[in-house]
C-alpha cells in the first residue's frame, strides 16, 4: 500500500493564512500548543478529542467484577453452595472422564459443550436416542455428529476448533478408535458399573457417579478409595445430581436444565 499525503496548497507552515498574506498581515500567530497540534495532524495522530476524568475503581470495589467461576469450560451444574460447577473439557492435553450415570446427563454435557464452541462426536449403539439432539443442531453441520460402534473417523482437532468425543457403547465398551488428545477429551459413559469399569475409571482423569446400587457403591468405594460418607450417599442421589471425583478433590454437583434443555431432552433423570 503506498502512503497518501495531501499537499497544502498555501505551503508548509501556512495553515490558516490566505494565499498572499504574510503572518504578520492583521492576523493572528498561532502558539506553540497550536503548532504542536497541528505537527501531530501532520503526522497522522489525528485529531484531539475531549479531554475527560479517568475511569477509577477502589481497590474495595474490585472483588465486584469477580466471576463466580474458578475456571473456563462447561458449566456442568451448581455446588453444594450454589457456585457454578465448571467442567473444562477443551485442554491442550489429554483428558478422559468416565461418568457412571444416565444418557440425560451426558446429553446435556454434550449440548452444553457444543455451545461453548467444541465439536461433539457421538460414538453410540443407540443412534436414535441421539437423532433428535443432532437434527435439532443442525442435522450434525452445527457442532455435534452421530456414528456407530467403532466408525468415528478421525477429527483433527486444533485449539481453534477443541473435539469431545462421547462414547455411548454400552456397559462393555470396546476400546476406541480416537483417543484422547490435545485439544480432544473423551467422555465415555456407563449405565452402570460394569467389569470394565474399574480399568475406565483408572485411566479417566474425572469420574461422575450418579446413583448406583449400594452394592455397586461398595465396589466402586474399594476402587476409588472413597469415603464412607460418599459411599452411603451414592445410593441415595437423586435425579440430576452426580459426584465428580478427581485426584484432588470430590464435588457434589446438581444439574439444572435450561428451559430449551427441558424442551429438547426433558426432566433430569437417572433411568433412560
Amino acid at each position: 500500500m503506498t502512503a497518501m499525503t495531501t499537499q497544502n496548497p498555501q505551503g508548509p507552515g501556512n495553515y490558516g493564512v490566505p494565499p498572499g498574506a504574510a503572518a504578520g498581515d492583521g492576523l493572528a500567530v498561532p502558539d506553540a500548543g497550536g503548532r504542536r497540534a497541528r505537527g501531530a495532524l501532520r503526522f497522522g495522530f489525528g485529531l484531539f478529542g475531549p479531554r475527560h476524568g479517568r475511569h477509577t475503581l477502589s481497590a474495595d470495589d474490585l472483588d465486584g467484577l469477580a466471576l463466580p467461576i474458578g475456571d473456563d469450560g462447561v458449566v456442568i451444574g451448581v455446588d453444594a453452595q450454589g457456585q457454578p460447577a465448571v467442567l473444562g473439557v477443551n485442554r491442550p492435553t489429554p483428558y478422559d472422564v468416565v461418568l457412571i450415570g444416565g444418557l440425560w446427563t451426558a446429553q446435556v454435557l454434550a449440548l452444553r459443550a457444543a455451545a461453548t464452541g467444541a465439536r461433539v462426536a457421538v460414538e453410540t449403539g443407540r443412534p436414535q436416542a441421539w437423532t433428535q439432539m443432532m437434527h435439532a443442531m443442525g442435522g450434525g453441520q452445527n457442532g455435534l455428529s452421530v456414528y456407530d460402534v467403532g466408525r468415528v473417523p478421525p477429527q483433527g482437532a486444533s485449539a481453534g476448533t477443541p473435539v469431545l468425543v462421547v462414547r455411548d457403547c454400552g456397559m462393555r465398551p470396546p476400546r476406541g478408535r480416537v483417543v484422547s488428545g490435545p485439544w480432544q477429551s473423551v467422555l465415555t459413559l456407563l449405565p452402570y458399573l460394569s467389569p470394565v469399569a474399574p480399568r475406565l475409571v483408572r485411566q479417566a482423569r474425572l469420574v461422575g457417579v450418579q446413583r448406583i446400587s449400594p452394592d455397586e457403591s461398595a465396589e466402586l468405594g474399594r476402587t476409588m478409595g472413597l469415603p464412607r460418607a460418599d459411599i452411603d450417599a451414592l445410593p441415595t442421589l437423586v435425579d440430576g445430581v452426580t459426584l465428580w471425583c478427581s485426584d484432588r478433590d470430590r464435588q457434589y454437583v446438581t444439574t439444572q436444565p435450561t428451559d430449551a434443555e427441558v424442551g429438547l431432552l426433558g426432566t433430569p433423570r437417572r433411568m433412560d
